[in-house]
């Protein structure tokens, strides 16, 4: 019987390098196509920790939008724990989005807030952190993870 995800559910990433955790924040109603929306904690460990609370409370790494249901009822990752979504990853996210061209840069930046969009051109540093628009799978996700990835150090 599959299992279904809840919000708040902490699931275990095993990686090349050590465990890494993720955490299941939302569900975007108006476009159920991206899937779920994780915020992948920092770290990666060489055994399961006992207790979650502390690593939850800090900041995330980076927030992406998975199919994480359908990852768990594959059994390539598993459900471990689940916790309190700490306040300041409790609001979505805005997103930032845009076209890569066939050097692979995006020239016209957007952001989205999870309801509307607006253009922004440059990015500035602030909007730099925010996070990329779009889903992931497993492999990317991993390696995401794997290579220390983070919005701001994306190439686009």
């Amino acid at each position: 019987m599959p299992r279904r995800v809840k919000i708040g559910d902490i699931i275990e990433i095993p990686t090349a390098k050590g465990l890494a955790y993720a955490q299941y924040t939302h569900k975007h109603q108006q476009s159920p196509h991206y899937g779920a929306l994780i915020r992948v904690l920092d770290g990666l460990f060489e055994s399961r920790p006992k207790d979650f609370a502390d690593l939850v409370k800090k900041r995330h790494r980076f927030v992406v939008f998975f199919p994480l249901g359908a990852a768990v009822n594959r059994g390539i990752f598993s459900v471990v724990a689940h916790g309190e979504i700490p306040e300041e990853a409790r609001s979505f996210p805005i997103f930032r989005s845009g076209f890569i061209d066939r050097d692979g840069k995006v020239d016209n930046w957007w952001l989205w807030d999870g309801e509307k969009e607006w253009d922004v051109g440059k990015l500035t540093p602030e909007q730099r952190a925010l996070p990329i628009l779009g889903t992931v799978n497993d492999t990317g996700l991993i390696y995401w993870i794997e290579s220390g990835w983070t919005p701001e150090t994306d190439s686009r």
